[in-house]
């Protein structure tokens, strides 16, 4: 979908070789390393379990980022590995897919009336009503699994590279790179930036109020708290 490219220690070795520095640290196996050619500054990781993983940057992200910030992001997307998070995201969306799908049948049927005869309208309307709020609280709670997922990964990030600043700066400038050259929305983009590090879409877009991430601004503040010894 993003036309990344799977590179090694010859084509990329700054960032190849600071991958592999972290996954050591982080005791985990050396995943793939892509490089997507956008430059919205970005990156996500992939992959159902650590053995069968894969990080990728953009070129954005590659041309921000000095190394301490560079190093920052690519440990939080090894903490995601680590954590499993791409197959408990994985999970999230099935189940909250589920309920949607099911919600949509039973709210048609009952509108299309399956129930003719007049009975039980009451009851009618409340199974309306729950078929309707439904998907409303799979999707709040997708989005409050994923936003908690996100601040464990920033807190494991920050201490495989030993620098919760570090992660701290690269947000910001990511978030501030986002708004200057932002990801089109289109649906597929859409279904899939709950992966990124940070939304890939301007923050004063619908879409950020339905954002699977926590606001950076909290982020920062939690990350340059750790530095601080307070967590």
């Amino acid at each position: 979908m993003y036309r990344a490219q799977e590179v090694d220690d010859t084509q990329a070795p700054r960032l190849v070789g600071m991958v592999q520095q972290l996954a050591h640290q982080a005791r985990l196996p050396m995943p793939r390393v892509y490089i997507v050619p956008n430059q919205t500054p970005n990156a996500f990781a992939t992959g159902r379990n650590p053995e069968h993983a894969a990080v990728a940057a953009t070129e954005g992200l590659l041309n921000l980022l000095d190394d301490e910030e560079l190093a920052g992001v690519m440990a939080h997307e090894l903490a995601h590995i680590k954590h499993r998070d791409i197959l408990i995201s994985s999970v999230v969306a099935t189940v909250a897919g589920a309920i949607s799908a099911l919600a949509s049948m039973i709210k048609w049927g009952l509108i299309f009336g399956v129930n003719r005869n007049g009975r039980d309208q009451g009851s009618n309307l409340g199974t309306l009503a729950m078929a309707i709020v439904a998907p409303l609280i799979a999707l709040l709670l997708q989005m409050a699994i994923s936003r908690s997922r996100e601040f464990a990964a920033d807190a494991e990030g920050a201490r495989i590279a030993h620098n919760p600043l570090g992660l701290a700066r690269a947000l910001r400038k990511i978030s501030q790179g986002v708004e200057r050259a932002p990801m089109d929305a289109s649906p597929a983009h859409q279904a899939s930036a709950h992966l990124f590090i940070a939304s890939p879409f301007r923050g004063r877009d619908m879409l950020a109020l339905l954002s699977t991430h926590p606001k950076v601004e909290e982020r920062i503040e939690r990350l340059e708290q750790m530095a601080r010894g307070e967590r």
